[in-house]
């Protein structure tokens, strides 16, 4: 009997349960867990594209969001409702915008 080291063994067992996995899981679900695992990577990367400039209509104060606003106490205050890609961006737009600079 061959001896073999404790790395070999695990990845004889790793193997074996891929081949498994590979003859028992259909090809439609093995895609569909693909795609999931793709989907979950890049998720990350879209995450926050879009920036608001808002105001508190009860504070008067102008903030900077991630997500439109659905409350009814925030309003957009931006030009015709612009929609930032940057940080950075919406908070030259929030400079320029009257209601968030006469405070």
């Amino acid at each position: 009997m061959e001896q073999r080291g404790f790395g070999a063994v695990c990845l004889r067992t790793l193997e074996m349960s891929v081949v498994r996995f590979m003859e028992e899981v259909p090809l439609k679900t093995r895609l569909i867990v693909a795609a999931a695992m793709v989907v979950s990577l890049a998720a990350p990367a879209f995450a926050a594209d879009e920036f608001w400039v808002v105001q508190d209509s009860s504070t008067k104060k102008c903030t900077i969001v991630e997500k439109k606003p659905t409350e009814s106490t925030m309003t957009v205050v931006s030009p015709s409702g612009t929609v930032y890609k940057t940080r950075v961006e919406a908070e030259t737009g929030m400079k320029t915008i009257k209601t968030c600079t006469s405070m």
